[in-house]
């Protein structure tokens, strides 16, 4: 038995598969987003048509997705965080990380999926792509500690 596909340390036939398989549906909006991913790595569209919600279903794309799943080498998942999306809720969000080689290059789609649950099923509904942070540098104060460690004030050492 091999893990799935989804990173969760769980054999793929016990975590996403019977979900795709329409044996048991996805309990948390969580499951679900892994169950996604995991349905894009063995290119089963329908399983991605079928969970997206249906008032977000039109221009899907079924055979251009599936030849762009198909040919991606698919690296991992990374959840970055929920909000809400378990049993009990209505809604949730997963914000997440896919990695995946398109055309030999690395690339990684980082974003926060929203989910509805409608007649007791999970639905991928909208995402949202996660901007990069900028990188901020922070010049030291006059005054402040010089960062060599030399235990005097910025301005009477590196910073002369």
């Amino acid at each position: 038995m091999s893990n799935c596909y989804c990173g969760s340390d769980v054999a793929y036939s016990d975590c996403c598969e019977p979900i795709i398989g329409g044996v048991q549906p996805a309990e948390t909006a969580e499951q679900l987003m892994r169950a996604r991913y995991s349905a894009y790595v063995g290119a089963k569209m329908d399983f991605i048509f079928e969970t997206t919600h249906p008032d977000h279903r039109q221009g899907y794309d079924h055979e251009g997705t599936k030849e762009w799943a198909e040919s991606s080498e698919w690296l991992g998942l990374e959840i970055v965080g929920t909000t809400k999306g378990g049993q009990e809720d209505n809604t949730g969000a997963v914000e997440f990380i896919a990695r995946f080689r398109e055309k030999g290059v690395l690339r990684e789609h980082h974003e926060n999926a929203q989910f509805e649950k409608m007649d007791g099923r999970w639905y991928f509904s909208e995402g949202t792509m996660v901007k990069q942070k900028p990188v901020t540098v922070s010049k030291p104060g006059r005054n402040d500690p010089c960062s060599c460690g030399s235990g005097a004030k910025y301005k009477k050492c590196c910073g002369k």
